[in-house]
């Protein structure tokens, strides 16, 4: 797993939820610039303040020009709230020590600290005062005042603005922003840094400031709206009680997210095919169907669709969704996060890697978990998959070869040093942090891991290919090194790290299976086989993600209210929140199904 640097603009029409909005909330949604403009004007009285924040990415000239146009006849003064930031030099110092730049272990500067910090560590104390003197003055003279920009609604603002509305940008869209050069970092003005010191200070500080600002804004109502701001020439906005609802209604039925595509030097075919990718994407090497941090979730409200980040979902409604033991262990974060990894007629393996445990991830990255992972083989075609050393592995003869190659582009034989076992579809590999490992070629892996800020996968070696861009591949060898379990060989992690399925319950047509389980990893790994139907309940406890992996197409739905439901078709990954309790899966297609749960342990 990666950041997501690259996402490919696509937005999977397929991946939409349709919950049962009445129309008493449906009808409150406006759409297009200029009525949500209009909207905007009459809720502000005159010389009233209306503060227009936004997430990192936010758009927010052509809003306050369209406000501008529907306040004609009166005067309107607009007021950057960027001007109240710390200054460029400032932020860099502030950020030195979590954001480090040693090209030796990190070559392309990927990594950083996981940083504890608000949104009013943006802000200079000396310049915030005269911002507020100056929204003040232009108050008594003014008709309307606009002030715009991330953070314009904090709480040392909102006490000035009478209405407040929020653009929220989903990650794919903010991402694409920035690699337009749309969006910089908070507080760099026009300086203009290479995109990937941008995009990795957006993840470690502008990124985790503004989700944290967003969902502090939701919970205490400081925001008077919510405007999805994805679509610049297309806004839509929905006013906070009437939005906080669909959130609730939603989270009474399954629901599935809207995958991010990329493509890889590895990159395969078929999910591209399976999917009806667009034509011009050279391969899918990565689908990121349930990141939490990185996708958004499609919701039919009306005759529109709203496309909101999962985050703010998560983060405004964690009870309802994960279940109160899950944020008394982690806090409001989703813990587990999903993707695909298609290598399937594609060029290649995945690169040998290893991440990091617990005690390296919270000393170097200042991380409370540590990343672990699992591999679940979905198709599979003449495979293997690369899981811990080979018993007779020399390790420092090993590291000398990765060396070699890394500085003087000499290849080795890595089946000399790294394990392998065959891969067959329904295989479950289990990854623990300090693990060595790598998909191989030919194969759909579904990835289940950990959840982590940052990515620290350490890549050890990478056949010296270059990437899609025509640059080297990094490497990681001194964390690998660092990190790396050198005695979980072939002989100590077959049966343990590569597991036989335990059949847990069964009935007439149906069972589940334990298919994978670790004491160091906090998630379990089931699969349901069934010929027409089974049945499952969170308990109201626990949130399920369930995969198709066999079988054509099922209808996941809410035993309380079956018409909340989810029709679910080969590989789509759906999510039953944990206030759900019983659910059903009815096959519909004609052949048996299995379907991978995974749920905290």
């Amino acid at each position: 797993m990666s950041f997501m640097f690259k996402p490919f603009r696509y937005t999977d029409p397929e991946a939409l939820n349709c919950p049962q909005i009445p129309a008493e909330i449906a009808t409150k949604a406006v759409v297009t610039n200029e009525k949500i403009a209009e909207v905007l004007c009459q809720a502000t009285p005159t010389h009233g303040v209306l503060l227009l924040d936004g997430y990192v990415g936010a758009q927010f000239v052509a809003p306050c020009k369209q406000i501008q146009e529907a306040a004609a006849g009166k005067t309107v003064k607009l007021i950057d709230v960027s001007k109240a930031y710390k200054n460029p030099a400032e932020m860099v110092a502030m950020l030195a020590e979590s954001l480090p730049e040693d090209k030796v272990i990190d070559p392309i500067l990927l990594f950083g600290k996981y940083i504890h910090r608000e949104i009013e560590s943006l802000f200079d104390s000396e310049k915030l005062v005269v911002l507020v003197q100056e929204i003040q003055a232009a108050k008594r003279n003014a008709d309307l005042v606009v002030v715009f920009g991330c953070g314009s609604a904090f709480s040392g603002l909102r006490k000035l603005g009478d209405v407040a509305a929020f653009l929220d940008v989903n990650p794919m869209e903010a991402t694409l922003r920035i690699r337009a050069r749309k969006t910089r970092n908070l507080g760099d003005g026009e300086n203009v840094r290479p995109l990937p010191r941008i995009l990795r200070r957006m993840y470690y500080y502008d990124y985790e400031i503004m989700m944290l600002h967003r969902q502090n804004l939701i919970d205490n109502g400081a925001i008077d709206f919510y405007i999805d701001d994805n679509m610049e020439e297309r806004l839509k906005l929905l006013p906070l009680p009437e939005f906080k609802k669909i959130l609730q209604i939603q989270l009474e039925s399954p629901f599935r997210c809207t995958p991010v595509y990329l493509e890889g030097v590895w990159g395969g075919k078929f999910v591209k095919n399976l999917r009806h990718l667009p034509d011009d994407m050279r391969n899918c090497a990565w689908v990121f169907d349930l990141i939490p941090n990185e996708v958004s979730l499609q919701i039919k409200v009306g005759g529109d669709t709203f496309n909101i980040p999962f985050s703010t979902l998560f983060k405004a409604e964690p009870e309802k969704l994960m279940g109160a033991e899950s944020v008394k262990r982690f806090g409001r974060v989703f813990p587990i996060r999903f993707n695909y990894d298609d290598t399937y007629n594609g060029n290649g393996n995945m690169s040998i890697q290893v991440h990091p445990a617990r005690a390296y991830n919270q000393e170097h990255f200042g991380e409370p978990f540590q990343q672990d992972e699992s591999y679940y083989c979905v198709k599979t075609a003449g495979s293997k998959t690369y899981l811990g050393l080979q018993d007779d592995c020399d390790v420092d003869e090993f590291f000398r070869c990765i060396d070699n190659a890394e500085k003087n582009h000499v290849p080795f034989d890595h089946d000399r040093y790294v394990n392998s076992f065959p891969s067959e579809e329904g295989d479950q590999f289990l990854l623990p942090g300090g693990t060595i490992h790598a998909s191989g070629r030919n194969q759909i892996v579904l990835e289940i891991g950990s959840y982590t800020i940052g990515s620290y996968t350490f890549k050890l070696y990478d056949y010296l290919r270059k990437d899609l861009d025509g640059t080297p591949r990094p490497i990681h060898s001194i964390h690998g090194k660092n990190v790396l379990v050198t005695d979980r060989r072939r002989s100590k992690v077959d049966g343990v790290l590569r597991t036989k399925p335990r059949t847990v319950r069964s009935g007439e047509g149906w069972k589940e299976e334990i298919v994978g389980e670790h004491d160091l990893i906090y998630f379990s790994l089931r699969r349901l086989s069934f010929d027409h139907c089974v049945s499952d309940d969170t308990e109201g406890e626990k949130f399920h993600t369930l995969v198709l992996v066999k079988g054509d197409e099922v209808l996941i739905y809410s035993k309380k209210k079956p018409t909340n439901c989810y029709h679910a078709k080969y590989m789509d990954m759906v999510v039953i929140p944990a206030s759900m309790g019983e659910y059903g899966i009815i096959n519909l297609g004609k052949t048996p199904c299995q379907v991978t749960k995974t749920l905290l342990k």
